[in-house]
């Protein structure tokens, strides 16, 4: 194929460089998931991130397959279709009925309706040149969007003056992968490619130079509190109310994650769960540029 000759050395190259980060970053939830097999319990972290990734993978995988010089692209994109998948199998398995059955209706609406949807579109309503260059867009305002992520998260680090949400490997491989494959979509001439990774590349220089400043930042961190915290404190403050109260306090601590049996609220518990959802997000959101992060 034409991505192998001599011309397109660089080409290749970095595809390549691009196929081992990527498939570093794909293993990223790993250690998340070898934790939710062995407590058999997700924790309550979201699915979310892990059902984007797959979706974006799929379009990746199309539009690659239309194009004749995109087959290092195939490669990295047939890879997380398979690992994305495994990690909302396991998701499914072990996540509890609530959350499982959100999970499926996303995979039924999102992965199997919507991608059905942008296949008919683009193979009747779109021809040659043409089909290439929407589905092209499409994976692009895709990309676009999941860098929503990755914003929220260094909002949060910002607020709390905590990079604990922000692992410092995951930040590096996110922006190692935005770099490789802005490359090899500037030297093969893919707008599509290389386009979402500059904003990546950006952002990722962000996520880094907060890593700087906020790594040895401990003051004020105790005193920082994320919303499910401040929650979880607004419960228990209310079990100092009238017996007539308690009761509906009783119950409202029954319904939330990790709380006791006299209405209490673990704050390291939702703290834990804030931070594997940050991360979780950021997993998601780096598929953005070559199939996303989210926690």
């Amino acid at each position: 194929m034409a991505i192998f000759s001599t011309d397109n050395t660089w080409v290749f190259a970095f595809g390549i460089l691009g196929n081992i980060v990527s498939f570093v970053v794909f293993l990223a939830p790993v250690p998340t998931f070898l934790r939710v097999c062995k407590k058999k319990s997700t924790d309550g972290f979201q699915s979310l991130p892990y059902v984007l990734a797959l979706f974006s993978s799929m379009l990746w995988l199309y539009y690659a397959s239309l194009k004749p010089d995109e087959i290092l692209l195939i490669t990295i994109n047939s890879v997380g279709c398979v690992v994305e998948t495994i990690y909302v199998a396991l998701y499914i398995i072990y996540a509890p009925k609530q959350a499982r059955m959100l999970t499926l209706m996303l995979l039924l609406l999102l992965n199997f309706g919507g991608f059905c949807v942008i296949l008919l579109l683009s193979r009747f309503l779109a021809e040659g040149p043409n089909r290439v260059r929407v589905l092209g867009w499409v994976c692009v305002a895709l990309s676009i969007s999941v860098f929503a992520a990755p914003l929220s998260i260094m909002r949060v680090v910002i607020r709390t003056k905590s990079v604990e949400f922000m692992p410092f490997t995951l930040s590096l491989f996110l922006t190692l992968s935005a770099i490789t494959w802005l490359l090899y979509g500037i030297l093969l001439r893919d707008l599509y490619v290389a386009l979402p990774n500059i904003l990546g590349f950006i952002l990722g220089v962000l996520q880094m130079a907060l890593y700087v400043i906020y790594k040895n930042y401990k003051a004020g961190i105790e005193g920082q509190k994320l919303p499910a915290e401040k929650e979880a404190d607004t419960v228990n403050s209310s079990t100092t109310m009238t017996s007539s109260s308690e009761v509906h306090i009783i119950a409202l601590c029954s319904q939330l994650p990790n709380s006791d049996g006299n209405g209490t609220y673990n704050n390291q518990n939702a703290r834990e769960q804030t931070k594997n959802n940050a991360i979780g997000r950021m997993e998601g959101s780096s598929r953005g540029h070559f199939s996303a992060d989210i926690v």
